[in-house]
Parts: C-alpha cells; sequence; structure tokens
C-alpha cells in the first residue's frame, strides 16, 4: 500500500473515492461543506434523506456527484466532533476502510484534516490513520491453496493544510515502516510451528543482517550457551530436538560509543509446557509464546526502514519447550549464567528461565535501558484482559517513558507494582529462588524473578500474553503488538 500527502482541495481532488467525515447531527466540517458546494448541494440534499446520521462508524456512498472529479464520495459518520477521542477515531478509521475495501479503484483520498482528535495533534492523528489502515490490509494466506483476491486498492492519499504537510509527511513515513515492523511480526507469529522454530528465527535475522547495512547478527548456540553457563535456558531447550539459541542483533546508527538500548524477546516457539503439561485444548496457540521475540523482531524492522540515530541491541532467546526422556523435571535445581541457582517447580514457568540468562548476557553492552518482551503469565490476562499490556521495571522514568510511548502510539501498558513483600513468594528451601511463586500475584512474581537478574541497568518488563494475539475463531492471529509501542520509545529516545 502506497500513501501520499497533498494539500490539494478534496473538491478537485481526482479520485476513485473521497472520503469525508460527518459529525452527529448531519454537520457537514469545512472540508465537507467546500465539497458539498462544489457539488451544488449534492451532500446536503443526500443528507435530507435521513440514511446517515453522522454517528460514530456510521457510512454512506455516493456515485457520481456533480461538478467532483472523484467517482465516489463516502461520509463517515465521527460522532458528535467535541467528544471525538483515539478510541473512536479507530473506529472511524476502520469503518472507512471496511466501506473502501471492496469497491473499484485503485485509489481512495482521506479528506480528514479538519477533524479534531483529542490530545492528537495532525502529525498524532494522521499517523494512526496510516497505522489503522496499512494493518487492515494484512492478510496470512500463505497455507492456502487459494489465495486471497487481489486488492484493487493500491493508493491511499492523505490530504492536509499546506502548513501541516512536513508534520504529516513524517508521520505517514514512520506509520509505514511501524506497519512494516506489525506485519513482519505478525507473520512470524502466524507461521505453525513446524516452520518457525528457533533456527528458523536465527536465519530471519541473518537475512536482516544481509539486508539492511549497520546490522551485526551473532546466533550463540547450545555449546556456546553451555560454555557461558546459561544453566536455566539449556533447561528449556534440553526436552526438544530442536535445539535453542540466543539471537543477537546489534544495530549502529548512533554515534560510536554510546551506549545501546537493548530490547530482549522470549521466542519459545512452542510450549508444550513440558514435564508439567498443558491442557489439550487450545494448545496450537502456543505457537504464539513466541510473540515477544516476533515484536523486537518487527520492531527492529520499523527502526532499520526509518535509520534511527541510535545504537540499539536486540536479544532473543529462542527455544522449544517439549516433553521427552531428556526434559526438565520439576524439582530439577540449575545454575544461571550469573551463577543463581534456581529450583524449577513448574515446567510450565519456562519464559522466565530463558530470559534470565539473557538478560544476564545483556550485562556485556552496558545498556542505557533494557527492556524485555514477553508473554509470560496468564495471570496478565486476567488481570487486563487483551486491551492492555502489563509493565513492570526497576526504573521509575524508563517505566514512564514506556507509559507515555504506549499512549502516544495508542498501544497501551499498565504498571503493576513490584514491591519487595513479592519476593518471598519465590523462596526456595533447597536453591537461591523458585521459577514459580504460587498462585497469587503471578505476573507480579514473574517479573519479581527477572528483576533478580537486572540489576545492574534500568529495566522494565513488558507482558504481553493478552496483546500479542486474538483467540479463537476466525480473527485468531498475532497483533503486532506492542511493535508501536517499542517504536514510539526508540523514536522518543533519538528525538
Amino acid at each position: 500500500m502506497e500513501f501520499v500527502v497533498k494539500s490539494a482541495k478534496a473538491s478537485i481532488q481526482k479520485t476513485a473515492t473521497l472520503i469525508l467525515p460527518l459529525a452527529e447531527g448531519c454537520i457537514l466540517g469545512s472540508v465537507a461543506q467546500s465539497v458539498d458546494s462544489a457539488s451544488g448541494g449534492a451532500l446536503s440534499g443526500a443528507l435530507k434523506r435521513g440514511d446517515i446520521q453522522g454517528k460514530p462508524g456510521q457510512t454512506l456512498l455516493l456515485h457520481s456527484l456533480p461538478n467532483l472529479k472523484a467517482e465516489r464520495v463516502l461520509l463517515v459518520g465521527i460522532g458528535k466532533a467535541e467528544e471525538l477521542d483515539t478510541r473512536q477515531w479507530r473506529k472511524v478509521v476502520n469503518a472507512a476502510q471496511v466501506a473502501i475495501k471492496h469497491l473499484g479503484g485503485v485509489d481512495a483520498t482521506f479528506a480528514m484534516q479538519d477533524v479534531q482528535v483529542k490530545n492528537r495533534d495532525s502529525y498524532a492523528r494522521t499517523r494512526l490513520l496510516v497505522e489503522i489502515l496499512a494493518d487492515g490490509q494484512y492478510v496470512f494466506d500463505r497455507f492456502k491453496s487459494k489465495k486471497a483476491d487481489p486488492r484493487a486498492l493500491q493508493k491511499i492519499i492523505v490530504l492536509c493544510e499546506k502548513a501541516e504537510q512536513p508534520g504529516v509527511e513524517r508521520a505517514v513515513r514512520e506509520a509505514s515502516a511501524i506497519a512494516t515492523g506489525m506485519a513482519f511480526t505478525r507473520d512470524l507469529g502466524n507461521l505453525p510451528p513446524n516452520i518457525c522454530h528457533p533456527n528458523f528465527l536465527a536465519d530471519q535475522a541473518k537475512q536482516l543482517g544481509k539486508a539492511y547495512k549497520g546490522l551485526k547478527v551473532e546466533v550463540l548456540d547450545e555449546k556456546k550457551l553451555r560454555d557461558l553457563g546459561a544453566g536455566a535456558f539449556l533447561a528449556v531447550s534440553q526436552g526438544s530436538d530442536q535445539p535453542g539459541c540466543i539471537i543477537v542483533m546489534q544495530y549502529n546508527g548512533g554515534k560510536k560509543g554510546d551506549k545501546p538500548y537493548a530490547l530482549v524477546g522470549k521466542g519459545i516457539t512452542f510450549d508444550t509446557g513440558g514435564i508439567s503439561l498443558k491442557p489439550g485444548q487450545g494448545m496450537d496457540e502456543m505457537k504464539y509464546d513466541m510473540g515477544g521475540a516476533a515484536s523486537v523482531f518487527g520492531t527492529l524492522k520499523a527502526v532499520l526502514e526509518l535509520q534511527l540515530p541510535i545504537n540499539l541491541v536486540c536479544l532473543l532467546a529462542c527455544a522449544e519447550n517439549m516433553p521427552s526422556g531428556g526434559a526438565t523435571r520439576p524439582g530439577d535445581i540449575v545454575t544461571t549464567m550469573s551463577g543463581q541457582t534456581v529450583e524449577i517447580l513448574n515446567t510450565d514457568a519456562e519464559g522466565r528461565l530463558v530470559l534470565c540468562d539473557t538478560l544476564t548476557y545483556a550485562e556485556r553492552f552496558e545498556p542505557r535501558t533494557v527492556i524485555d518482551v514477553a508473554t509470560l503469565t496468564g495471570a496478565c490476562i486476567v488481570a487486563l484482559g487483551s486491551n492492555t499490556s502489563g509493565l513492570l521495571g526497576n526504573d521509575d522514568e524508563l517505566v514512564q517513558q514506556l507509559l507515555t510511548a504506549g499512549e502516544k502510539a495508542a498501544d497501551r501498558a499498565w504498571q503493576l507494582p513490584l514491591f519487595d513483600e513479592y519476593q518471598e513468594q519465590l523462596d526456595s528451601p533447597f536453591a537461591d529462588i523458585a521459577n514459580i511463586g504460587g498462585p497469587k500475584a503471578g505476573t507480579i512474581t514473574a517479573a519479581c524473578f527477572l528483576s533478580r537478574f537486572a540489576k545492574k541497568y534500568a529495566w522494565a518488563h513488558l507482558d504481553i500474553a493478552g496483546t500479542a494475539w486474538t483467540s479463537g475463531g476466525k480473527e485468531k492471529g498475532a497483533t503486532g503488538r506492542p511493535v508501536p509501542l517499542l517504536t514510539q520509545y526508540l523514536l522518543d529516545r533519538a528525538n
């Protein structure tokens, strides 16, 4: 999908479909009024028939209006103009997209420059519009014998005021990069686990390294991990015939010597639970347990597309958690890369085991900040549902920066407490720490576990168990989150 920014008048724009906003009560904004005047009152006449009231998401398609170069005009309800917020704006854009998706014509023009969205200027409003439109074009039919019909729509034109054009063009550029990253993340998540295993992800990293200058890729195989003393990581991967690995990707877009930001992704390409076997129902969705690694891949892709002037290290902890004669047993004790010992009480709490050694490995890069991203706990879904990612950390400034980035990107997180009292739930009579803390506060105790391996830097943990994919039915699939949040965080640091 191509996005083009213009400052032309809507009334003279040649396009297959011209999209105009309509406020509740059939109120036309200034741009729509100019189109109405040019068409000799055709819009006003259509509104008198009462086919649309302007409520959020309502649409009305009009054909061949006089004196216009647009073949069609699509009116989209925005509700009460003074109440239009981010959530309603998303609903409005999605409604427009559904309406134009199967129309003829290779282009469509959004003339919504006079729409005001609460707490969003023209840049932020446009960026969200483009991200929604680009993400809405996503199709995953790689394994369908009959592919989706090719889309007629090839180009979206975004109209804006002349003075706002530089900011709007920046919004389109950044939104397109984020959408590219989200699509990459969704593709990786939606792949079946017999194809998307740790070595496959390593190959994806190597391909990125060949495609983009300034990206260095290294893969730490199980032999190297054994030499490094990554006993917790290997306790997870040893049950599978697919060898695990830590993928290291270094992007140097900033000044030489500048400390990098670090992203750490959980990449469990399939999670059976190991010996602590999961129930069979819905287990197919455990291919999404690599959503953290996939979102780090997607964020890196967006950074590479934008060539942000920062240094970034991405560490992906990739393994498959399987039951076998060689699998770790509940009750086993392992020694981590940091030297701390862990009693494994539940092999289904494996994500923290691969992450803890990866967090220790991150120390060698002397990072400014470290953010780990993981589909870590079902408890996070219970607490926050599928709308909001869980956020915990040891640095208040970093946590606040991520919360702010989430608000900007409309990809929100919510902070949970990391009080010392929760650490006591991880006490073990036989080792330094247990890998689970009992049934209470599961998301928090999982973060408490990770915090013991992140004491040497500013660290935050994003639990995306509820946001990385959509469950069940025809809508099942990876979402691409939290690529917008993470990219926004890095954009803020670059700026």
